[in-house]
């Protein structure tokens, strides 16, 4: 297939995405948002005012960048698993894998809707966040970068899970017992080093640290572990989930009969 058959396939396939999680914008849009509403109510006005400045700034304010981060994440990562273990599921998924489209074309249509819905929730979340605060804005840039390389590292993921999937359970067990424990222990609530140094040191083993430090970097303009060191996790988890993914497509794990 040539470039621009290429092109219209994954169009094809991102707009089906994004039409998708629209249609059912009050399942897909509307309950994190109200989720995070009620964070910013709780820990950042009820519990934050009874806590002291973080680096040298608000709770609330400290809050902001990991609640954002947090609502895009279980988007990013919800959209894809959903909606690709779904088609396995009705069985259409085959008329992907029959077609000439490449396998890059179907993997990558599948990571920019979930990465579109993850930006749409995140722009959601930090609109809802100027209600109770005014977030700062240090480096624009870099929020744009983190927030990107993190929504495709989850929609990835998300593809990685539904591809294994059997039923529907199996969606569901990676966020509850992994997803969501790594980014409540992720930094989104307080500064790691607020913990005893041998705490510090098994919080560094979380890989959502990194993601959520360096986007509060993009708005503050500090960060628990080293910017650079956090991009290079990202793209390093980027580039090992692309070839996995690739690699699982080509061989049919998990998806042929």
């Amino acid at each position: 297939m040539d470039f621009k058959i290429n092109r219209v396939a994954c169009q094809t396939i991102l707009r089906k995405e994004v039409v998708r999680f629209l249609r059912i914008w009050p399942q897909t849009l509307l309950p994190p948002v109200v989720t995070q509403s009620l964070y910013f109510v709780i820990f950042g006005k009820f519990i934050g005012s009874q806590i002291g400045a973080i680096h040298g700034i608000r709770y609330i304010d400290f809050i902001v960048p990991g609640l954002v981060m947090m609502a895009v994440i279980n988007n990013s990562y919800a959209n894809v698993v959903s909606s690709f273990f779904g088609s396995k599921f009705q069985r259409n998924i085959e008329e992907l894998l029959v077609s000439p489209m490449a396998n890059w074309v179907i993997l990558l249509g599948y990571a920019i809707g979930g990465i579109l819905r993850g930006l749409v929730v995140g722009i959601l979340v930090f609109g809802v966040s100027i209600f109770f605060t005014r977030p700062n804005i240090h480096h624009l840039g870099l929020i744009v970068l983190f927030i990107l390389l993190t929504a495709s590292l989850f929609s990835l993921g998300g593809f990685l899970n539904a591809v294994f999937a059997k039923k529907f359970d199996d969606v569901s067990i990676f966020p509850t017992f992994i997803l969501t424990p790594l980014t409540y222990l992720g930094g989104v609530f307080y500064s790691i080093y607020s913990l005893p140094d041998f705490w510090q040191a098994i919080s560094k083993l979380n890989p959502i640290l990194y993601m959520i430090n360096g986007f509060r970097y993009g708005f503050y303009g500090f960060t628990d572990v080293s910017l650079t060191t956090s991009l290079a996790i990202l793209l390093a988890l980027n580039f090992v989930l692309i070839l996995i993914n690739l690699y699982i497509l080509r061989k049919g794990f998990g998806l042929k009969a």
